[in-house]
């Protein structure tokens, strides 16, 4: 596990500068680079959020007491968009809740953060880290007792009625897989600085980072959601463009079917063997690389798409994960931002068809996703890097927390295994909270 990282101090980073973003790449992989990002942004920078229960995009500038914001639009792809092109080279960080999409079904909630968050901070540090070390299991003696949240025992009724419904809708051919989740609230003293500092700690991965956007006016209308905190300890990747022998390279990889580690060495082989082998998982997989492989063939050039990793195996402090790779080359006409648009949101957060998955989504978690399912990065008219919103907390009063958690239901899903693995996904996510 990282050590408080020596390079940053975050808890100057979020006292000096209420809008500041740390993408963290301290426990980055081969594949993903260990690099961080750090930033603060000053009071003529620029940050914009998307609130989808008002239906604005707002500009933002200024700081504590002389906050300016002004509607831009109502689709915060469209904005980014346009901001991009004046100044394709600038990058910008932030996040796309799950309901970014506007022509796509999703629950939305007031009490949530924005549905989406960006800022274009003026000056950008960015620093290199060392090897990583290996990923032990957590020894049992360290696994939380008693986590914030209901996430163990016996089956609640809202959930075992959800995924019956989801069972109806398989079964009725409706989708081939659903993405059932549920939300977990815990409240903390801690602040998020604190709070992330022990997340990345508990739980070390190459889409990690810590959003602030710690901003309160009224602006040129009545009071809105423009507060929000991102801690993220996610090890998917949503997205990653960028150029490679010439050519503009989008690289996706879901991942679908996750086993829990174990500090017996043998025992832990044996998990992820069995994960590996387990013929529900690599269906639930299969199906997602075909979905995939859609989103990005529709943004690429012809004959261009492939899967150069089928259900690799990734290991981590907390879970074994088979993860597969789908890339493409993007069309000439396709900008940066389009194509994140089109992708989104991640295949493997929804289930398979996606639309009509969505819909069934929506019909039976009963609350909104909120930054969770969404993804989490930086982008440019030049290229992108984003992970997937899972393994994270969010909130948008800095004290209390939400968490999302779930997976796959397929006609081969059982109710009380789902249920245990979605509780042994976030645990380390809410002991980070203790």
């Amino acid at each position: 596990m990282p050590p408080p990282d020596p390079d940053v101090d975050l808890e100057a980073l979020a006292t000096a500068y209420p809008r500041c973003v740390w993408l963290d790449g301290g426990a980055g992989r081969a594949w993903s680079g260990r690099r961080s990002f750090v930033a603060g942004l000053e009071p003529e920078d620029v940050s914009l959020t998307y609130d989808a229960v008002a239906g604005e995009v707002r500009r933002w500038t200024g700081r504590p007491g002389r906050w300016r914001s002004t509607v831009v639009g109502d689709d915060p792809f469209t904005v980014l968009a346009a901001e991009v092109e004046q100044e394709p080279g600038a990058r910008w960080f932030g996040y796309l809740g799950y309901a970014a999409r506007r022509d796509l079904p999703a629950l939305l909630d007031a009490a949530d953060p924005p549905e989406a968050v960006w800022l274009r901070p003026s000056r950008v540090r960015e620093v290199q880290h060392g090897p990583v070390p290996s990923a032990p299991a957590m020894p049992p003696a360290d696994r939380p007792r008693t986590p914030p949240g209901d996430v163990s025992g016996a089956v609640p009724a809202a959930y075992a009625a959800a995924f019956d419904r989801v069972q109806e809708a398989l079964h009725a051919g409706d989708s081939y897989e659903v993405n059932l989740t549920h939300r977990v609230t815990a409240r903390t003293d801690l602040e998020p600085w604190a709070a992330y500092t022990r997340l990345r700690a508990a739980n070390p991965a190459p889409y990690a980072g810590f959003l602030q956007h710690d901003v309160t006016g009224t602006g040129d209308a009545a009071p809105h959601r423009a507060r929000a905190w991102l801690l993220g300890s996610s090890p998917e990747r949503f997205a990653r463009i960028g150029t490679t022998g010439g050519a503009r390279v989008v690289e996706t990889k879901p991942m679908k079917g996750t086993a829990p580690r174990s500090a017996d060495p043998v025992e832990d082989a044996a998990l992820r063997d069995a994960l590996a082998a387990d013929p529900k998982t690599r269906a639930e997989n299969l199906m997602i690389v075909d979905l995939l492989r859609n989103d990005v063939a529709s943004v690429s050039r012809p004959g261009s798409v492939r899967v150069p990793d089928l259900m690799a195996t990734e290991t981590y402090p907390g879970v074994h994960q088979l993860v597969s790779t789908v890339v493409g080359e993007l069309r000439a006409e396709v900008g940066v931002v389009d194509a994140v648009r089109s992708l989104f949101p991640a295949g493997s957060m929804t289930g398979a068809p996606k639309l009509r998955t969505m819909e069934v989504v929506a019909a039976v978690e009963g609350a909104s996703r909120g930054p969770y399912a969404g993804a989490l990065g930086w982008l440019s008219g030049e290229g992108a890097d984003l992970g997937v919103v899972i393994r994270s907390l969010y909130g948008a009063d800095g004290r209390t927390w939400r968490a999302g958690t779930g997976g796959g239901i397929t006609v081969r899903s059982r109710v009380a295994d789902e249920w245990a693995e979605a509780g042994w996904k976030v645990e380390r996510v809410l002991g980070a909270l203790r």
